[in-house]
């Protein structure tokens, strides 16, 4: 009767379960903990989101129970958006649904779709609910390599031929969380090309398509002629206007796997407060300014940590998109892996970062940095790390500091 249920084994303890209570003890006995770990945004949800939601509320009306699958007002919002954006034409009645972020959108859609043993290609390094999403649902992963190159293609090709059963589905997630890898609308051509010939879904995590700082705009999949037959594309509103505490999220794409998950979400919720989505609403028709502004402060972000951080001593790769740095270990640190060294950093400096590891086995060289603290913190952040990088040795290994006491 002690045992842990069968789903709850599956899921390995929350990598910031780790962390949390060393933050936890530290900020009781007083540190300052500049918090680099969950991607959690700090900017305000811009003032006019919070002006329609406060005037919506005081309708009693939109206090009853709302609907599951999104407002209408919402749900041709988003496809309105998708024809701006990408120049792809949805129907908001048979192609959109609106999910409570877009982590429970690939939760439940995993659930709707995967019976025990189906088997799902998945990036690793990835964000967890990629992966966890179809354990909890009884299905089997295989890792996929994160980048999109031509290591991509082949690995697909390898990984359809030696599955057994063949793979139901194929994630992307690009712009990537954590890695930041962005893919091109070439890239998105070949994976559909190929899904399409095997009758594999693409389900395809665009929760940063807005938060990009080159040249280079990231595409939707759903731009590729055909792509509509095989995906569906999770976005949200966490990042893209600072609405990470309202959970607004979309599903768009394939009629049938949209019914299916509107079908799941049917027996689960009643969908967000209504004055939330209406607020949504508001914000996907209004001003592309309060985007810009939101990217622009990331971007400036950005360049003081890798400016920063460099100077420090630790080289941080310049992130293209999203609001993460994913940065190799200090090669002094690199033999403890990322985990202890989140440990170690968070004593030694007060600095709060995410261990690799938590996103896959394949991320335990890296730690992932979240843009969530102003200029002025980041730059304090590089100065404790600084002065915990002068104070190592020059040569052999550090031991870890829950080692050594």
């Amino acid at each position: 009767m002690n045992e842990d249920f069968h789903r709850i084994r599956r899921l390995p303890p929350y990598v910031f379960a780790h962390i949390d209570p060393i933050k936890a003890k530290l900020r009781a006995n007083g540190v300052d903990i500049i918090d680099l770990g969950m991607g959690n945004p700090d900017m305000p949800t811009p003032q006019h989101i919070v002006d329609k939601l406060k005037e919506t509320v005081k309708d009693p009306r939109t206090h009853r129970y709302s609907s599951s699958k999104g407002i209408p007002g919402l749900r041709k919002a988003q496809a309105s958006y998708y024809g701006r954006r990408f120049g792809v034409k949805v129907n908001p009645d048979t192609q959109v649904v609106a999910t409570l972020g877009s982590k429970e959108g690939f939760a439940n859609m995993a659930a709707a779709i995967t019976a025990p043993g189906d088997v799902v290609l998945v990036p690793n390094p990835t964000y967890p609910i990629h992966a966890f999403g179809f354990i909890m649902s009884g299905g089997v992963v295989r890792s996929m390599p994160a980048e999109p190159d031509e290591n991509f293609m082949r690995a697909l090709d390898r990984a359809v031929r030696h599955s057994i059963p063949k793979p139901i589905a194929l994630i992307l997630n690009y712009p990537a969380n954590p890695t930041a890898y962005t893919a091109s609308l070439d890239f998105y051509k070949e994976v559909v090309k190929y899904c399409r010939e095997h009758s594999i879904f693409i389900l395809s995590d665009l929760a940063y398509s807005e938060i990009y700082f080159d040249d280079e705009v990231p595409p939707s999949v759903l731009q590729v002629e055909g792509s509509m037959d095989i995906t569906v594309e999770f976005t949200s509103m966490s990042k893209t206007y600072s609405m990470p505490g309202w959970r607004v999220g979309f599903a768009v794409g394939n009629e049938r796997l949209i019914a299916a998950l509107t079908r799941v979400k049917s027996y689960l919720d009643y969908g967000a407060f209504t004055p939330i989505q209406v607020a949504a609403a508001s914000a996907l028709n209004g001003p592309d300014s309060v985007i810009e502004d939101v990217r622009t402060v990331y971007r400036d972000r950005r360049d003081v940590m890798v400016e920063s951080f460099g100077r420090a001593g630790w080289t941080i790769p310049s992130p293209k998109a999203t609001m993460f740095a994913w940065a190799p270990i200090p090669d002094q640190f690199a033999h403890l892996g990322s985990l202890e060294f989140a440990k170690l950093l968070i004593q030694e400096t007060g600095v709060a970062v995410a261990p690799g590891v938590g996103f896959g086995e394949y991320g335990d060289q890296y730690i992932r940095l979240a843009l969530v603290e102003n200029e002025q913190r980041i730059r304090q952040a590089a100065r404790n790390i600084k002065k915990f990088l002068q104070s190592q040795p020059s040569h052999g290994n550090v031991v870890p500091i829950t080692a050594a006491k």
